[in-house]
C-alpha cells in the first residue's frame, strides 16, 4: 500500500505521457524525460493525452506502484506546471486535490515543516 506523507516528493511530468506505457515505459519516462531516479521512493504522476485519466508510479524497495485514475465524466483541467519545463512538484495535500480533479495551485495547507526554536 502506498501511504503518501507530507515529507514524500511528488514529481509531476508536465507533458502527457501515452497511456499505453506500463510500468516499464513510465520508468523510462522518469529516466530520460524527467531525469529522475525511478527508484528513489518518489511518487511520478503522469496525465493521459485527453486529460481524462491520471497514472502514479512508485517503488516501495520491493517493487513498483502502478495507480490509475479515470474520471467517469469531464477532464482534469488544470495541471501543473508549462512546458518547457519537463516536471513539476507537488506537496501532499495538493495532490489530493489534483487527484479530485481541483486546481492543486489554490489548495492551501500547512507548512510541512515548523520551527519550534528560536
Amino acid at each position: 500500500m502506498i501511504q503518501v506523507t507530507s515529507h514524500m516528493r511528488v514529481v509531476v511530468a508536465v507533458e502527457p505521457v501515452d497511456f499505453r506505457n506500463g510500468i516499464d515505459g513510465l520508468v523510462r519516462v522518469c529516466k530520460q524525460v524527467l531525469q529522475a531516479d525511478p527508484f528513489a521512493g518518489w511518487l511520478f504522476v503522469f496525465r493521459s493525452r485527453r486529460g481524462t485519466a491520471i497514472k502514479a508510479l512508485c517503488y516501495d524497495g520491493q517493487g513498483f506502484y502502478l495507480i490509475q485514475k479515470r474520471l467517469s465524466a469531464g477532464r482534469f483541467r488544470y495541471w501543473p506546471g508549462k512546458p518547457p519545463e519537463v516536471s513539476s512538484t507537488l506537496e501532499a495535500h495538493q495532490l489530493q486535490v489534483l487527484l479530485a480533479a481541483g486546481d492543486p495551485s489554490t489548495a492551501k495547507g500547512a507548512p510541512a515543516w515548523k520551527q519550534v526554536g528560536p
